[in-house]
């Protein structure tokens, strides 16, 4: 979804006290991705063919996440990668500048497999070694990928890492020594074989340098690169279809702009599509979805955070600005959102396939975000994580893990749906009247069995951004998305074959359905037509 912004100053770049960097010569693109990276690709995509194929069929709201602790002893770890060697393991940064090995017959291993402490900045809270991602051909070249900002002056950098020499070349850095924090340090590699990096805006607050709006820094965006190969001086190659690539004055790396701090994004291995979790200002924290292949788009900041405009005066005349799929305020307990993955493991398919799981580090909502076939979304708050999650990963099979920051875990990600529903003697109507961002909704609650039902407690799930203002003939109280509506004293009676009314009043955020099932006394209701 875009917009087009019909008014605004244009930004010059030329008024912002920050070094330009020239783009890179056309000698430096590439033609097309690697064959190791193309072959992995292909391979990849056939492996979670047949777990894509098995979509989820319960509902979001029946769904729970839970989390179990497998391991302790992290140092502020942030982010996990699983090597496909057959080994089981998984890879685990963490700040100070290590990466230690988890085996979960074994457990974590004492000695870090990487120690780059001796380059690795981790002054401030963000700095320090930040992203992993495992070369294509990793199983053969033992070769992987890290971000991290560097000594000595905590420039953004990405470096090559041959766990068989331990030799490291960098091979891209971005200056960001003014401020401590926006570092991204986000690694992938895409369906087409190609590293993407995120870097966030230089940090401090609201956009100093102005580089979410700007083509001539790496400040502000996800960058798509070539690691396979070097062209015309630098370390590697732009992709010639990149959409800057011949730009004046833009640096032919961007593949998306108008980010704040894309801290976490990831690709679907079953479409290519890719999911980012961008950092907000303390307004509104969003995320993003775009399909596969689709560069160059402007993802608002800082003209925009979330749906709002942001800062007028960092907005340009006639931008077409692609919109967040879902915003959530930080004012609900929440302080940044921690972009997560979509699911396309086996064991949980029913419940999460397809499914992109997220949460938030401080208020530890799991959200579960899924395609509804028409266009738009549906989204659920399924669980709660352990506090200050940093970073998701999955094991070559499609299983979820999760670290923390302070607390140092390794957890589990695992998840279950809804009891087998015990048949009730009950049906449930339900009827919405929704406008704006409001709506009344009208329950009706029928006997249809042989005993009075006495007294009575209806439960149900409202839709992610649905909350209860007020209601009539019942008491309703809300936890996150569940609602009790228990019996008034008037009508704490449904006699056989008879029905009672209540209502409530409730905001809404967009989504104004209806809940998908019912339970009356803890007995599955039947719902009317």
């Amino acid at each position: 979804m875009s917009r087009r912004r019909l008014c605004g100053p244009l930004l010059l770049a030329a008024a912002v006290a920050l070094p330009l960097a020239v783009t890179a010569p056309s000698s430096a693109t590439a033609s097309e991705a690697p064959p190791a990276a193309r072959a992995a690709s292909e391979t990849a995509a056939e492996a979670v063919s047949e777990a894509a194929a098995a979509e989820a069929t319960v509902p979001l709201e029946e769904v729970t996440a839970t989390t179990t602790q497998v391991a302790s002893g992290l140092r502020r770890p942030t982010a996990i990668a699983a090597p496909d060697d057959g080994t089981g393991r998984l890879f685990i940064t963490e700040k100070p500048g290590t990466v230690r090995v988890y085996h979960p017959d074994t457990g974590l291993a004492t000695t870090p497999l990487i120690d780059l402490t001796d380059v690795v900045d981790e002054t401030g809270n963000e700095r320090g070694l930040l992203g992993i991602a495992l070369a294509p051909d990793f199983p053969q070249s033992q070769v992987l990928y890290l971000a991290y900002t560097a000594l000595p002056d905590a420039a953004v950098t990405l470096a090559r890492y041959t766990l068989t020499d331990s030799s490291l070349e960098v091979l891209l850095q971005q200056e960001h020594a003014e401020y401590n924090n926006h570092n991204g340090g986000q690694l992938a590699f895409g369906p087409d074989g190609y590293l993407y990096l995120g870097i966030g805006d230089g940090g401090g607050s609201g956009d100093p340098f102005l580089s979410g709006q700007r083509l001539d820094t790496l400040l502000g965006k996800i960058l798509r690169i070539d690691v396979s190969a070097a062209c015309g001086g630098l370390a590697y190659c732009i992709p010639e279809d990149n959409p800057f690539v011949g730009t004046p004055g833009a640096r032919g790396e961007i593949w998306l702009y108008g980010l704040r701090n894309p801290w976490r994004f990831s690709f679907d291995p079953a479409d290519g599509s890719l999911w980012i979790g961008d950092v907000g200002q303390g307004r509104w924290e969003e995320f993003n979805h775009l399909p596969a292949g689709q560069g160059g788009a402007n993802l608002g900041w800082s003209c925009y955070e979330g749906l709002e405009v942001f800062d007028e005066t960092h907005c340009v005349d006639g931008e077409e600005y692609t919109e967040p799929i879902y915003t959530y305020s930080p004012y609900t307990g929440g302080c940044a959102v921690i972009g997560g993955l979509v699911y396309q493991g086996e064991e949980y398919a029913g419940l999460v396939g397809g499914t992109y799981i997220a949460t938030d580090y401080c208020s530890s909502v799991v959200y579960a975000i899924r395609q509804d076939g028409s266009g738009g979304y549906q989204v659920a708050e399924i669980g709660e994580t352990p506090t200050q999650i940093t970073a998701f990963g999955a094991t070559v099979e499609g299983e979820f893990y999760l670290v923390n920051d302070l607390p140092g875990g390794l957890h589990r990600m695992t998840f279950d749906g809804p009891e087998e529903p015990v048949g009730g003697d009950c049906e449930v109507g339900y009827t919405v009247n929704a406008w704006g961002t409001g709506l009344t909704a009208g329950v009706t609650i029928t006997n249809t069995g042989t005993e009075p039902v006495s007294p009575w407690e209806l439960e149900f799930t409202l839709p992610a951004g649905q909350e209860v203002v007020s209601g009539w003939n019942a008491v309703l109280t809300q936890n996150g998305t569940a609602v009790t509506a228990t019996n008034a004293p008037y009508n704490a009676t449904i006699a056989p074959g008879a029905s009672v009314s209540m209502g409530f009043l409730a905001r809404h955020t967009g989504d104004a359905s209806a809940p998908a099932a019912f339970t009356l006394n803890g007995a599955a209701c039947d719902t009317a037509d």
